[in-house]
């Protein structure tokens, strides 16, 4: 029985200017710039046998030297998005709501908070949550 060793490749990180509508695998490092609990709307369900499970929701502005978009933190990841921290999102993908982008985070992911300073400022004038995108489809020749 012969063992092979997985070379493991390096991730490769980019910048928030870079993301782009419905990609995943994004490694970045970004500062949280604000967090803000979500209250979940309530459902009218019929039945109240069905046992409720509330899940804790979270908006995050986080952002990089070139720019910045709306996390969405869920249950743990909400506690480690704190104001002020800065962390690194591995295998993060960008999600569209009402025709905007969303970066999360799912169970594929990590999110580790980083300890030692990082030396940029967020650049909150390139908000890539406030670009309105429309999904064109182009008939085929």
């Amino acid at each position: 029985m012969s063992t092979t060793t997985v070379q493991k490749t390096k991730p490769v990180f980019v910048k928030v200017d870079e993301l782009k509508p419905g990609k995943s695998g994004y490694n970045l490092t970004v500062k949280v710039v604000e967090s803000n609990p979500v209250t979940p709307a309530i459902r009218k369900s019929g039945s109240l046998t069905r046992p409720f499970r509330t899940s804790r929701i979270a908006e995050c502005l986080i952002g990089d030297d070139t720019g910045c978009i709306l996390f969405t933190a869920r249950n743990d990841q909400v506690d480690v998005m704190r104001t002020g921290a800065t962390v690194t999102l591995r295998n993060a993908k960008i999600d569209m709501f009402k025709d905007t982008m969303r970066m999360a985070v799912d169970k594929w992911g990590l999110i580790q908070v980083v300890t030692d300073p990082v030396s940029f400022e967020v650049n909150r004038q390139n908000n890539l949550s406030l670009v309105e995108y429309e999904l064109v489809t182009v008939p085929v020749q």
